[in-house]
């Protein structure tokens, strides 16, 4: 089955459908385990919103005044940091639960964010009128696409002339090519054991699943994509690469030293 679902339009219908489903159970109540009630989140963004940010802040700079676009933005909590920092930002995804704990989150810290619920190769073209600052998307969402086409396409298609698109996700040495195993930096071991180059899908539990008290894990399909092939469908976009950093482990000095974790791409629309 995993052979043919990127040329198949049916079967990519079904892993898209899949995953959607996934995403619009009990994410609310996962993230409520993970970051506390939305009040209590909030409290902690507004004490440190560039922290909340990390690399994004270096990279995005002074965003007052700026119109931000996070394309599956989850549970909100980098939209509500832009909109403590004075960004007027909107976010889209497809799940009702991220929609929820989002808005409480806004409205908690008190800024307002927009939220869309959509699938966002489905946005409907009242929302795309090209005239976004900033367009970003980070930390495991290319590999819910069977294609990347036209998620960049639709980055290209929301920003304004001279505008920023900014990708950040997990380095595909760390995800496709290493398994790890140990707890410390003492112990922390690493073999290679992927193929760097395999196309095929994934079978995963979702993200939010070991925040989740529910002992049933719930699944979802995933492609991983090479550096080449996302630097190369940015460039194929219409976007003009400026930039493309390989990162290090953040949290930490010791833990993973010399092993890329993480990828930012900024790309503009001339």
């Amino acid at each position: 089955m995993e052979e043919n679902f990127n040329t198949i339009d049916e079967e990519k219908k079904v892993v898209i459908d899949s995953n959607e489903e996934i995403w619009n159970k009990e994410t609310y109540d996962a993230w409520v385990n993970r970051f506390g009630t939305p009040e209590e989140a909030a409290a902690r963004i507004k004490k440190n919103p560039e922290a909340v940010l990390s690399i994004l802040y270096s990279k995005l700079g002074d965003v007052k005044g700026k119109r931000i676009m996070n394309l599956m933005g989850s549970n909100g909590n980098k939209a509500v940091a832009l909109a403590l920092l004075g960004a007027e930002v909107t976010v889209v995804d497809f799940s009702e639960g991220n929609k929820n704990y989002a808005l409480e989150l806004a409205k908690a810290a008190d800024v307002k964010i927009d939220y869309i619920v959509s699938d966002v190769l489905k946005l409907p073209k009242e929302k795309v009128r090209g005239d976004y600052d900033i367009v970003f998307a980070e930390m495991g969402i290319i590999h819910y696409f069977t294609d990347l086409a036209p998620f960049m396409k639709l980055m290209y298609e929301l920003l304004s002339n001279k505008g920023i698109a900014l990708l950040r996700d997990f380095h595909p040495v760390s995800t496709k090519l290493i398994s790890s195993r140990g707890s410390t930096a003492k112990v922390r071991k690493h073999k290679v054991t992927g193929d760097y180059f395999d196309t095929s899908l994934e079978e995963k539990d979702v993200s939010y699943f070991k925040y989740s008290e529910d002992d049933v894990p719930k699944k979802v399909f995933l492609r991983k994509w090479t550096l080449g092939e996302v630097v190369t469908s940015v460039a194929n976009s219409g976007l003009v690469i400026k930039s493309l950093d390989e990162e290090p482990n953040l949290s930490s000095e010791v833990f993973d030293k010399g092993i890329p974790k993480t990828f930012t791409v900024m790309a503009e629309k001339l």
